[in-house]
């Protein structure tokens, strides 16, 4: 195997290892509500999540992962120590933020650490302007539309439920809240694998395995190998699980009911599978936020506790230059001992 071959083989790992600590870290996005509700065990819950996260593959096409892959980097200006350090940048940051029960963006770590590993090699020249300012246009719009969507479906069940008795819409919503949780748990799989199947194909790309036509299009032959492998990852990181955000999503923002529960997965879920369909990658954990937020919001403003959204707010402001400063300095480490990286 010559040089060339093992880094790219190191750099697909390194990818398909982001993405299972994507969804180890992202797993409270899924799960949280519908645990703290005591709709589903734990256990369970990351099961039925993890399914449907793999599911997402056969459901969503490619167009955030094109989004990722081309529309954000000049891709002719990247190498595969590049990806190597943003993957590694963005690994380093979840893991941190995990340890902290921070509920950050797996998905703005990855872009910011590609970023901040491209601007250390090429510099700024290297962005593409009109790239980023969907996305980051959706850091603010994302949880605002998760939150306000929360709120209007939450205060339209207290109208349809209104004359019912609180133990009867109880039952109703612990069984509708599986499909609300199935439903975010594809909108999670189909927007956030998406971003490490493009971060997958720049790295095939830059070394020269796949064609610019390939590229540009459908990926020729690499299209479901790269699917499948990264909601697999995907899938399994969710399985085990993130428990230190999990409590910080499903009890310590606001405390939820299963009507709620599933007014905030819905909500979340529409979100999701809009912004998948347009290509923009957006955070799955910012939305889910925004969403339980609104849904508390309609009990009382002093349901929401708004110290721990505050300290939220702030870890999602830090995500994209805290993890490209990171990737930066990992790049750097490397040209260090590799000139030509």
């Amino acid at each position: 195997m010559d040089t060339t071959t093992l880094l790219v083989a190191i750099t697909v790992l390194l990818a398909l290892c982001f993405d299972f600590f994507n969804g180890f870290h992202d797993a409270a996005n899924s799960i949280a509500t519908v645990v703290s509700t005591r709709v589903l065990s734990p256990r369970l819950a990351v099961v039925w999540a993890a399914i449907f996260n793999f599911i997402a593959a056969f459901i969503f096409g490619i167009a955030v992962a094109k989004t990722i892959g081309s529309g954000m980097i000049d891709i002719h200006q990247i190498t595969q120590y590049v990806v190597l350090s943003g993957l590694a940048g963005a690994i380093v940051w979840d893991l941190l933020t995990w340890w902290w029960g921070l509920p950050t963006s797996s998905s703005h770590a990855l872009i910011g650490a590609y970023a901040g590993a491209a601007i250390a090699r090429s510099g700024f020249a290297v962005i593409v302007p009109h790239g980023w300012t969907k996305t980051l246009i959706f850091v603010v719009v994302a949880p605002i539309m998760g939150l306000v969507l929360g709120w209007v479906l939450m205060t339209m069940m207290f109208w349809i439920f209104r004359g019912s008795a609180p133990q009867q819409v109880d039952g109703w919503f612990r069984r509708l809240q599986l499909l609300s949780a199935a439903a975010y748990s594809l909108g999670h799989g189909g927007n956030d694998a998406q971003k490490t199947m493009g971060i997958i194909a720049g790295a095939l790309y830059s070394a020269g395995i796949m064609t610019r036509s390939e590229f540009s299009s459908t990926w020729g032959r690499f299209h479901w190998p790269i699917i499948l492998a990264a909601n697999l990852a995907m899938g399994l990181g969710t399985y085990f699980g993130g428990w230190r955000i999990v409590h910080t999503m499903g009890s310590k923002i606001t405390k939820l009911k299963p009507i709620g529960g599933f007014c905030a997965e819905t909500a979340g879920a529409i979100t999701l599978f809009g912004t998948a369909a347009a290509g923009i990658p957006v955070s799955t954990t910012h939305t889910i936020t925004g969403a339980i937020v609104g849904v508390g919001s309609t009990q009382r403003l002093a349901a929401v506790r708004w110290g721990v959204a505050g300290k939220i707010v702030w870890a999602w402001i830090l995500t994209i230059p805290a993890s490209g400063l990171v990737a930066a300095l990992l790049f750097w480490l490397i040209r260090w001992f590799h000139s030509t990286a």
